[in-house]
């Protein structure tokens, strides 16, 4: 059974998504690109343009689940701040698609697609187009989406993480 993944790589300027479908152990390359906000607007304006933004992805590519990079603290406060209200404006648009959305650390993303959890971007970049042939990535930001759709893939869609939460509970 194929099943289509969206990661997402969250960001205030630039938020990178990427879709693949996976059957077993195969991937393939859909679509990759990236939802530009525009500077001169205010901070509400600019978050309803990525929830827009992503919202027409999901209306194109329909995908079954969606993935994003979690969060890092940086050193400037403001920053991490507006970037979790991008994410959070991005995740919403899943939300309100009703995918499920699952959240993946930088680290855990790079093991999976490169093997090392403090990979650069130009090897995560690398593997992104190795394991997805034709895959275009033009941008960081892209590449980095489809590492995290890899990633949730790889995971079988969060469901061995939602085996070990439900086990645990007991």
């Amino acid at each position: 059974m194929s099943r289509r993944f969206l990661g997402l790589d969250p960001g205030l300027r630039a938020t990178g998504w990427g879709v693949i479908d996976a059957e077993d152990n195969r991937l393939r390359w859909v679509a990759d690109g990236i939802v530009r906000s525009d500077e001169s607007l205010s901070l509400a304006e600019r978050l309803a343009q990525l929830f827009q933004g992503v919202a027409e992805v999901i209306g194109t590519y329909r995908p079954d689940a969606a993935a994003v990079e979690e969060t890092f603290v940086n050193r400037n406060p403001t920053s991490t701040l507006k970037l979790g209200q991008a994410r959070g404006a991005i995740m919403a648009a899943a939300g309100t698609a009703g995918i499920p959305v699952a959240e993946y650390t930088p680290n855990s993303i790079k093991k999976t697609v490169v093997g090392a959890g403090h990979s650069g971007k130009d090897q995560v970049s690398f593997m992104v187009r190795r394991l997805l042939p034709g895959c275009l990535a033009l941008t960081p930001d892209a590449a980095d989406a489809l590492a995290v759709a890899i990633c949730h893939a790889q995971n079988n869609g969060g469901l061995a993480r939602r085996i070990a939460l439900a086990e645990s509970a007991r």
